[in-house]
């Protein structure tokens, strides 16, 4: 298994099995539609590549597991190791926190000063919910939206009309109502389209706080 996983990430690495050294193979097996591996393999040496070729890729990923690799592994010291595993478990862990509080959830999360939860898959199919507040027993729901230039208002307010009737019923269940969020791109960065929803939301808490 662990010389399976060294050839494999070699030959990954310096793509020796990319189609511009070993060819189309999944066009060239479905065009060849072989019976035995047999006829495969002596398709494939007649048609796509040599086995010559082939196996001068095999001697070209010996060597860069034996003298390239072999090379930078010696190159590894001790301390190498010690921070990279900081690095993953303290900085990255980090930069992924960030990055998922600067969503659009996050967003709500810090401009309303509640917790915002995702919500269960069982939701998701009945209710077209994605996430949800919760106070006391009961629930608002919240479902975003992505907006771009390839989605027509027509065709939102369309969906919106379809997915009416789901969150009458989590309404009806749950107690609170659904609120849609559209998300938009500004230079890079998830913003929130319809921000006059935010103070739907915060009404809509206080009204399930009274």
């Amino acid at each position: 298994m662990a010389k399976e996983w060294i050839l494999n990430s070699a030959m990954n690495r310096f793509q020796l099995n990319f189609k511009r050294n070993v060819g189309a193979t999944s066009e060239s097996i479905r065009k060849c539609s072989p019976k035995t591996l047999d006829e495969w393999r002596e398709y494939y040496f007649a048609n796509v590549k040599s086995k010559t070729h082939i196996e001068d890729l095999g001697k070209k990923l010996y060597v860069k597991i034996t003298e390239v690799i072999q090379s930078e592994v010696a190159e590894i010291t001790e301390q190498d190791c010690v921070d990279y595993m900081l690095q993953l478990v303290i900085d990255r862990t980090f930069d992924g926190y960030m990055t998922e509080i600067q969503t659009i959830y996050g967003q709500l999360q810090h401009i309303l000063d509640v917790k915002i939860e995702s919500a269960p898959d069982e939701w998701d199919r009945l209710f077209n919910v994605d996430f949800f507040i919760k106070i006391d027993e009961r629930y608002i729901g919240l479902q975003i939206k992505p907006v771009n230039s390839g989605i027509q208002l027509p065709e939102i307010h369309k969906e919106y009309t379809l997915q009416a009737e789901t969150h009458k019923k989590f309404s009806e269940k749950y107690g609170g109502n659904v609120f849609y969020i559209f998300s938009e791109k500004v230079n890079g960065k998830k913003e929130i389209a319809n921000k006059e929803i935010i103070e739907e939301i915060q009404k809509e808490i206080n009204r399930l706080n009274q």
